[in-house]
């Protein structure tokens, strides 16, 4: 099977509507790792994205009849436009099942390739039923995004590019996984060529059902993905992906949202090019293994996966980079509500540029301070804590804090004697008409609502922070409202920042 794949991707016909992308040197990330990186620019493809190699290869290796029957896929991103693309390359109908929350910038886009698209469902679960289900009914060929052979050796030529782009010596090489099409071919390759380089795999915190899988040895599926990194937002690895990935692929490592940030903002200054999340999670996963190994002076290539960016979104990634690159810190302090404290707080934090001031007096004898500081290195928080701790002020870092930095430091807040027993909840809703309503029905009359932030910066999906007022009798029937409820969410009653600005 392993020579198998070798041969699909030395015969694969991806070259009818895929270049050859470049292998570009990154100087600056480069500098800043003290490592020699490289980039597989992916987001140079026709369709912004490496997904039109597998899918083209699949359908360039369909039968005359299987093509004038026509082909199905279901995606909500790039796989969609690789299929319709290859669709129109080959002269063959091309119907592209998409859930409801696929944003109208990529239905359209699909849609001006030629592709004919149908909505339906709240995920891609939902649409790849929905496709299944047509399949069987219109006589159409399916079109995996990532378990099929013909497609795994279609994002394999990746991996042979790689190699005779790079003739020298190559330390690693990192891929994204979402399903696991593009590392399972891209390892399949080089492992049988240059077993000495590894291949190291990056996925998102919140989705990581490969890692999860193989530590496993067996398939996971997740109950949430995370919807930040939406190209690789995967419940459940492939059969032949996850059984390559377990031959090939030498290690994992693990980013968050912050970390995905500042790796488009640092591909955005070598490149002048934009990223989308799972685009540039492979450099945001190279950057991380390669400050935990402590590597120096190695050659890394990380694959630059796809630039499909929504622009809206542009405004969280500016607001986040920041904090994934090390370039601010947040802290909640306590002061005494006494005069000179705030002179005493700036004479601590010194010449270090304050991104973020707010100030919510406690009572008499002390005031909380939440303050953004200017930083320059990962290590810059504990040592800026440790400092304004030996200065008598009381410090907690929230640098890490997803609600903080979420949620937090655009409000102004402070404890009611009104809000009795209040529980505090983070969600994630789709961004779509009805989505607050069905929170709003779902939810039990007699809890009230004690407190709500909404955030939307341009994302596929908002962000919620809600007080609700639950009795101790009634946690029962709150436990199966959330899980009922479809949304991922975070319990954060214990969060200490609450407690010191909410």
């Amino acid at each position: 099977m392993s020579t198998d794949y070798l041969k699909r991707i030395l015969t694969s016909k991806v070259y009818d509507v895929a270049i050859e992308s470049p292998l570009e040197f990154a100087p600056q990330i480069s500098a800043r790792t003290n490592n020699n990186f490289f980039l597989k620019r992916e987001d140079t493809q026709a369709v912004f994205s490496f997904k039109l190699r597998g899918a083209y290869n699949k359908m360039a290796n369909l039968s005359q009849a299987e093509l004038k029957r026509g082909v199905i896929a279901a995606s909500a991103g790039n796989h969609a436009q690789g299929v319709a693309l290859s669709a129109r390359k080959l002269g063959c109908r091309a119907v592209i099942v998409m859930p409801t929350t696929t944003p109208k910038v990529k239905v359209n886009a699909v849609q001006a390739l030629g592709g004919e698209t149908v909505l339906v469902g709240n995920s891609y679960s939902d649409a790849y039923l929905h496709a299944k289900e047509l399949e069987k009914k219109e006589k159409l060929t399916f079109v995996h995004p990532f378990d099929d052979p013909d497609v795994i050796a279609g994002q394999g030529t990746i991996g042979m590019e790689i190699l005779r782009q790079h003739p020298g010596p190559i330390d690693a090489v990192f891929a994204a996984i979402g399903g696991g099409g593009l590392i399972a071919g891209v390892a399949s390759y080089i492992k049988q060529l240059r077993p000495d380089i590894k291949i190291i795999g990056v996925q998102t915190e919140d989705s990581n059902a490969m890692i999860r899988s193989v530590k496993a040895g067996r398939r996971i599926e997740l109950h949430d993905v995370g919807l930040f990194s939406d190209g690789t937002a995967v419940k459940q690895v492939g059969l032949e992906t996850f059984r390559l990935t377990r031959e090939y692929v030498d290690d994992f490592i693990t980013v968050d949202t912050d970390a995905i940030c500042g790796a488009i903002k640092d591909v955005f200054q070598d490149t002048r090019s934009v990223l989308e999340p799972s685009g540039a999670l492979a450099i945001a996963g190279a950057k991380r293994y390669a400050a935990l190994h402590k590597l120096k002076n190695k050659n890394l290539v990380a694959i630059a996966s796809g630039a499909n960016m929504n622009f809206d979104r542009l405004r969280f990634v500016a607001d986040r980079a920041d904090v994934g690159e090390a370039r601010e810190a947040l802290f909640a302090l306590t002061i005494p509500e006494q005069r000179g404290s705030f002179l005493k707080l700036c004479e601590t934090i010194g010449s270090r540029s304050v991104t973020e001031f707010n100030y919510r007096i406690s009572d008499a004898s002390s005031a909380h301070v939440f303050v953004g500081v200017q930083i320059s290195a990962a290590s810059e928080p504990e040592k800026i804590a440790a400092s304004l701790r030996k200065k008598g002020f009381e410090t907690l870092d929230l640098t890490h804090n997803e609600m903080a930095k979420t949620h937090l430091r655009f409000m102004v807040g402070g404890r009611s004697s009104l809000a009795e027993h209040e529980m505090l909840f983070r969600f994630e809703f789709p961004e779509r008409p009805g989505a607050l309503m069905k929170f709003l029905s779902a939810m039990s009359p007699d809890w009230n609502i004690s407190l709500f932030h909404y955030r939307n910066q341009g994302d596929d999906y908002g962000r919620i922070l809600v007080g609700l007022q639950v009795p101790p009798s009634d946690k029962k029937d709150f436990k199966a409202f959330l899980d009922g409820l479809g949304y991922p969410y975070w319990n954060e009653t214990e969060n200490p920042a609450y407690r010191l600005f909410l």
